[in-house]
């Protein structure tokens, strides 16, 4: 069925078109992530991050794709604009300029991504700021300076380099969602994450080879992976289906209405937008505070450290605020209320109009909630398996998260032009002869 299916991607050169166009700038990116920043010890660099594993800058640098660990042109990588995103959704609500212009449909979404855009500059600015600032104080385990020439010139330098590789980024994030399959800023976080996976499986061998790691702990590890993936597919493919009748009503000399049908819930609305949005939000004070050389920001930066009670319960509760908080933008139960009694369509035993609308968010309420205990238990995964069985890298719920949910998302949109064209997609005849 598979090889069918692959077959029948290469039958339509608009869909093979678009993959080409995919892989052609996901490895552009790839080629920016070994570009290192001019004036820095690239071998003092890795000596940093290879004494840093399980901490924060492990955590940043799996986002980036190991940009961080070469301080690449691409470090910063794609977190500048999610918080950027993550800023303009918060305004939206505050601000009613910014409510207008939400409401304005294609327009309005324009000026809303422009205003990000240049959000995303400012805030690429300041990391880059900082980073070039910490950097000049920090040496390798074995005292080498990171920075072979510190000084005004180095920074101005650096913050250039690192935001005009984010503002990179950030573009061919948009060419990706434009011109190929599926959307640019997730293939961009899935890319950066998957090509640190032979690195990880390299890590574990040599430390099954050196007696570091028993082979007992690679079976329950293999296993607990493949148990969290076949879990996550579930839940992301999981809906509450509230059954919807459809009155006749006479058109013309023809009737219409009359079937049944069902109005499909997801338990995870959100996505893998709660884990990027809440880590992107921690990442950014806790990584300042790591390059500011003050007792109070040392307690911040530990204190915000992956694993420790502080950090998981203010990701957990990050997790739940956007969980919901995105549900609430994306989906309007009154909206969706009105459409329904506009085309004659009810709720059995609900009456249509407003109650329907409560009835909506009462069921969406409880079914976020479940998905946003669902996400935030996968999310923490990583402390029991950094703890318990001694994982030489940063994996864990949010990594698999993004990548199976990705993985899902732009199968479906493959799926969605094998149907079109009327042939079979990947899971089977959907349509068509």
């Amino acid at each position: 069925m598979l090889e069918s299916s692959y077959k029948n991607i290469v039958k339509l050169p608009e869909l093979k078109k678009k993959l080409y166009m995919t892989f052609a700038l996901l490895f552009v990116y790839r080629i920016g992530v070994v570009v290192p920043t001019p004036g820095i010890d690239t071998t003092a660099l890795a000596s940093f991050f290879d004494n840093a594993r399980g901490t924060l800058f492990a955590m940043f640098n799996m986002f980036s794709g190991g940009a961080l660990s070469r301080l690449s042109v691409f470090a910063l990588g794609i977190m500048p604009y999610i918080s950027a995103a993550i800023i303009l959704e918060l305004m939206t609500v505050v601000i009613p300029h910014l409510e207008q212009l939400s409401k304005e449909g294609e327009s309005g979404r324009k000026k809303i991504t422009e205003y990000t855009r240049y959000c995303t500059i400012l805030l690429s600015v300041i990391q880059g700021f900082g980073i070039s600032v910490g950097l000049e104080s920090m040496t390798s385990p074995a005292g080498s300076p990171i920075v072979m020439h510190p000084g005004w010139a180095f920074r101005i330098l650096t913050v250039i380099t690192l935001t005009a590789g984010t503002a990179f980024i950030m573009w061919l994030g948009e060419q990706i969602t434009e011109r190929g399959i599926g959307n640019g800023i997730s293939l961009i976080i899935f890319a950066g994450i998957v090509a640190r996976m032979p690195s990880a499986v390299g890590n574990v061998l040599r430390l099954v080879s050196s007696g570091e790691m028993g082979i007992f702990s690679i079976i329950i590890l293999t296993v607990l992976m493949v148990v969290v993936i076949a879990f996550i597919i579930y839940m992301e493919q999981a809906q509450r289906r509230i059954p919807v009748q459809y009155a006749k009503r006479v058109v013309g000399r023809k009737m219409y209405g009359g079937q049944s049908s069902h109005l499909p819930l997801k338990i995870n609305t959100s996505g893998v937008i709660p884990p990027i949005f809440a880590s992107s939000i921690i990442m950014f004070p806790a990584t300042i505070a790591n390059f500011i050389n003050l007792p109070i920001m040392k307690t911040i930066s530990s204190l915000l450290m992956p694993g420790t009670i502080v950090y998981n319960l203010i990701y957990i509760g990050f997790i739940v605020f956007f969980c919901f908080f995105y549900t609430a933008v994306t989906f309007n139960p009154d909206d969706t209320a009105e459409n329904m009694k506009k085309n004659g369509g009810y709720i059995p035993g609900i009456r249509p109009g407003k109650k329907t609308a409560e009835y909506i968010d009462k069921v969406l309420t409880r079914i976020t909630m479940g998905g946003a205990v669902y996400v935030s238990a996968v999310c923490v995964l990583p402390t029991l398996l950094m703890t318990k069985f001694n994982v030489p890298f940063y994996f864990g719920g949010t990594a698999l998260l993004i990548v199976v949910q990705v993985a899902i998302d732009t199968i479906a949109q493959i799926e969605a032009h094998l149907i079109t064209r009327n042939y079979e997609g990947f899971l089977g005849r959907s349509g068509g002869k």
